[in-house]
């Protein structure tokens, strides 16, 4: 089954099609993240992702939230996409022996998975302002600059660490 399915039929249908793709999204990303954690040898990136598991307990409560706010059953949908980022990012980090090069993997797949949120949820935002729910909108969009902050809170740590202890 592709994106688009029989049950499409309206921008509120696509809306809330993607509220569960990204609800299955952030539930794989909350259940994958305490292994990448475990496998970092970085303190900076471990802390870096804790606190991002903590966020994504909170996006997730957020996108409950979402749901009951716009009116529809709690569900998801397979997210092929955010399956495959994390797949790639777990055969990568099988395959790296050195920690410092495994550390700037690591790294790389968490804004992998960033980059993945950030683009859904800025999509999410514009179609609930567009179908009318600027409360919907505003949840997400406290989630979207978490979302932003953690990447630039990885690209930092890459640029200024990882990558020069890989080389």
């Amino acid at each position: 089954m592709g994106l688009f399915t029989r049950d499409i039929h309206s921008m509120n249908d696509l809306f809330v099609h993607q509220l569960k793709d990204i609800l299955y999204a952030e539930r794989r990303i909350a259940s994958t993240m305490p292994a990448m954690i475990d496998k970092a040898s970085s303190m900076e990136l471990k802390d870096c992702l804790r606190d991002h598991l903590e966020q994504t307990r909170t996006h997730i409560a957020r996108l409950e939230q979402v749901f009951q706010m716009h009116g529809v059953a709690l569900s998801t949908v397979k997210c092929p996409a955010i399956d495959g980022i994390l797949d790639e990012a777990d055969e990568i980090s099988d395959e790296v022996d050195d920690k410092s090069v495994l550390d700037a993997a690591i790294a790389s797949s968490a804004q992998a998975v960033e980059h993945y949120e950030i683009t859904r949820y800025g999509t999410l935002i514009a179609w609930a302002k567009e179908l009318g729910h600027p409360d919907c909108a505003a949840l997400l969009h406290e989630t979207l600059e978490e979302e932003k902050s953690a990447d630039k809170k990885l690209s930092t740590i890459s640029e200024e660490r990882l990558t020069h202890m890989a080389a």
